[in-house]
């Protein structure tokens, strides 16, 4: 019997729960700078000893990601991603109980391991579903990561506060787990014939499913992992130096405003970075999928290596300070929705979950070089190096999307192919691939 074709609502719904997933864990990477300050009130041991188990969830979050991706793949999402919801709210019972930085560190991993299975699988998910508006559907589920603390931040806040950041790790942590555990249950990965590939899509696909073995052997794997590090070490060098560099300009609380709000300059410029975070991945994800993926990341690299040295330039200005800051945030996150659907198109769908995982472990690394703009910092004496590596980082890989990443990637899918895959362009491949 021949598999019907999934509907709208059903492939739609199926993009919505594995969102909602990504917003319950959005606070374990973004709502963590809350706890910092009650923790080291309490215990006296030191921001950098506290901020390892930051580190630890961020290793943990993305260089498991392989390996639960090829389970997820195995086995679909459902249950991976309900049972994970258990890890995410263990880990922040953990938390609320962690008389020790062992035991801080333990639920750091915990929760990264939970968080890296909602993740990969959340957006594999997507890749999956949407073979057709890939870009949009990936960057749509990032969004959630991605700004998904925005709604949380100021009852988090509000709750450490009043009742002490034990409570707020407990009763977050347990709602945001059973939320993820109960949306988790009506996952699914689509059946074989469920999803048709796009008769003419405008993005250049892949019909052969690389296996993760097969990924590694191509360079131009290596190439998006280098880019994939550039930007993102990059970007989060820059974002780092933002309250140095408003307290060496002096405008750090200069009243700014802009869209009917006054706001302090450097609250202005954090607040909006969730919004625009994730604002820039369904958008830019939207863009790739119309003028192709390289092309886009090579304006949005563009962008954002001249938005950061732009900043450099004209933070004295409150005004400029927010304005820049906002476009940088805008031109960063995109990276999480133009390299899983780039990992796809040229991977296929089958194994799109472990294929983007071993990829998102970029993140990890790159999170592993941020450190090195502490000790380049201190060897100039000035964050002003920080920020010429962090342009030059962006604009490089700019110029690698079309230089290198796009003619490789053209060959890989042409040239050097298993034998019987094929292959399917749309009508607007010669202009966009």
């Amino acid at each position: 019997m021949t598999q019907s074709t999934a509907s709208d609502a059903t492939r739609w719904g199926q993009l919505i729960f594995g969102i909602i997933c990504m917003v319950m864990i959005a606070n374990l990477q973004y709502g963590w700078t809350l706890f910092v300050g009650p923790i080291d009130q309490k215990y006296q041991w030191g921001r950098a000893a506290i901020q390892v188990a930051f580190t630890i969830f961020v290793l943990t979050e993305t260089w498991l990601v392989p390996i639960e991706g090829y389970l997820i793949d195995k086995f679909g999402p459902r249950l991976m991603i309900s049972a994970s919801g258990f890890l995410v709210a263990i880990a922040w019972v953990i938390n609320s109980v962690a008389d020790s930085l062992f035991l801080l560190y333990l639920g750091a991993a915990v929760g990264g391991i939970g968080a890296g299975v909602i993740y990969g699988g959340a957006v594999g998910n997507a890749l999956k579903w949407f073979p057709d508006r890939r870009g949009l559907a990936a960057g749509l589920t990032a969004a959630g990561f991605g700004a998904g603390s925005a709604m949380t931040v100021i009852p988090i806040a509000n709750m450490i506060r009043t009742s002490g950041y034990e409570a707020a790790f407990l009763w977050f942590g347990l709602g945001q787990g059973i939320v993820v555990a109960l949306v988790g249950l009506a996952l699914r990965a689509p059946r074989a014939g469920e999803v048709a590939a796009p008769a003419a899509p405008a993005v250049q696909q892949t019909r052969y499913d690389y296996r993760p073995a097969e990924v590694l052997k191509t360079p131009v794997f290596w190439v998006m992992y280098a880019m994939f590090v550039m930007v993102g070490s990059g970007g989060l060098m820059a974002v780092a130096q933002l309250a140095p560099i408003a307290s060496d300009f002096k405008v750090g609380n200069v009243p700014v405003s802009l869209f009917g709000l006054t706001l302090p300059a450097l609250t202005f410029a954090l607040t909006i970075d969730r919004v625009l975070n994730g604002l820039c991945r369904p958008f830019f994800g939207w863009v790739s999928d119309h003028i192709g993926r390289e092309n886009t990341m090579f304006g949005a690299f563009l962008v954002e290596g001249i938005g950061i040295y732009a900043l450099l330039l004209f933070a004295a200005n409150p005004l400029l300070f927010v304005i820049l800051s906002g476009l940088v945030f805008f031109a960063w996150g995109e990276i999480y929705s133009l390299f899983p659907a780039t990992c796809t198109d040229i991977y296929g769908r089958k194994f799109a979950t472990t294929n983007y995982g071993m990829l998102y472990t970029a993140k990890g690394t790159a999170a592993l070089l941020v450190p090195l703009a502490n000790v380049l910092t201190n060897a100039t004496g000035s964050w002003h190096a920080v920020f010429y590596v962090a342009s030059i980082l962006n604009i490089v890989a700019a110029v690698m999307a079309i230089a290198v990443l796009k003619p490789m990637r053209i060959r890989t899918m042409t040239l050097a192919v298993p034998a019987g895959a094929i292959y399917a362009a749309g009508a607007a491949a010669s202009k966009t691939s």
